[in-house]
């Protein structure tokens, strides 16, 4: 197994996650953010329209520029700045040149502004993007570590630890851009699931924000009847000792991150594809397939265990190596050893 554990014997670079807020956004940068040992600040943009109706070409809104009071990008400017969703990018441009070129700069996704925007980009393998800055792996980058899911199978949450095995992880997510959960979609899905519980499984359930209210009471209803978990928004999340504890993983296929962090566990993952789709996650999905990570969710285990999927690593330390050599060329001090793999 890998882990990501930044070793570093020189003070810590500085960093800025630089998102619009959006919550899948602002995990991934701080994601490499905490693999490169960084304690990265927050920074959030919000352009007004008609500004924001240009990105990710067109200027910053202005009232957002470094001088401003309030702005997003008051200096001193970071050594690294990390950043993700579209409104972010015409503000990481404005951060390498009113930087003089010193601020290193990093973008996770497609920009569709092409591979200049930054000094390294990484793009999950689907997207079309390429360059000889760019990286792309198969899976996003994300909190689920090797050593953290050890610690949390050490010391599980205590809601969690006494359910019997065999236990499986339910993700669910819920409606999106490209994903609706219909009346018929909850129904089956509900059926699934009471039939993997009938089959021996323990279900150890967590919802999202975007899961519809007749799909939660679904769950709810589904952990009541048969003795499983469901997390109620009560105390902290257990998702990562959910991970950590479970079986198999059965995941909603509306969200990219949530696949990602599954075959992270090294246990098969079953994936319940609502109405809808799109044609990336057909390639993912079919990417993952051949790897034999995930199956259809059919009410039923199914696969077997595999080495576990984390591309953090690979993404942290090619981000590493980029700023030791931009740093370099700049006559700069301090540059990250990067990560080590465990």
């Amino acid at each position: 197994m890998r882990r990501c554990r930044a070793v570093t014997e020189v003070p810590a670079l500085t960093a800025w996650v630089l998102t619009d807020g959006k919550a899948g956004d602002e995990l991934q940068a701080l994601s490499i953010a905490e693999a490169l040992g960084l304690e990265a600040e927050i920074r959030r943009v919000k352009p007004r329209p008609p500004f924001s109706w240009f990105m990710p070409f067109g200027p910053i809104d202005p009232r957002e520029r470094p001088g401003a009071g309030q702005s997003p990008l008051a200096p001193p400017f970071p050594d690294i700045a990390i950043a993700s969703g579209r409104r972010a990018v015409p503000y990481l441009r404005l951060v390498k040149h009113a930087s003089g070129g010193r601020t290193y700069t990093v973008f996770l996704k497609d920009p569709r502004t092409g591979p200049g925007i930054a000094d390294f980009i990484w793009a999950p393998s689907y997207d079309r993007i390429t360059g000889p800055n760019v990286l792309k792996t198969l899976t996003s980058p994300h909190r689920i570590t090797p050593d953290r899911l050890a610690r949390a199978r050490h010391r599980p949450d205590p809601r969690l630890a006494a359910l019997p095995e065999p236990r499986v992880a339910v993700l669910v997510g819920g409606d999106s851009r490209h994903h609706l959960f219909t009346e018929d979609d909850i129904a089956r899905f509900g059926d699934r699931l009471s039939a993997l519980a009938a089959g021996g499984a323990t279900l150890m359930m967590t919802a999202s924000r975007r899961t519809p209210a007749a799909l939660r009471r679904r769950l709810a209803n589904l952990a009541q009847a048969e003795g499983g978990f469901l997390w109620d928004g009560a105390g902290d999340n257990p998702y990562l000792d959910i991970l950590a504890l479970a079986d198999g993983v059965v995941v909603t296929a509306d969200s990219f991150n949530m696949v990602g962090e599954a075959a992270a566990t090294g246990v098969p993952v079953l994936i319940y594809e609502p109405s809808g789709g799109h044609p990336k996650l057909a390639v993912f999905l079919d990417a993952l397939k051949a790897k034999g990570i995930v199956h259809p969710f059919e009410g039923r285990l199914e696969g077997t265990p595999y080495k576990p999927l984390n591309s953090t690593f690979d993404i942290a330390t090619a981000i590493a190596q980029g700023v030791a050599s931009h740093r370099r060329a700049l006559g700069l001090d301090r540059t990250p050893r990067g990560p080590e793999r465990h």
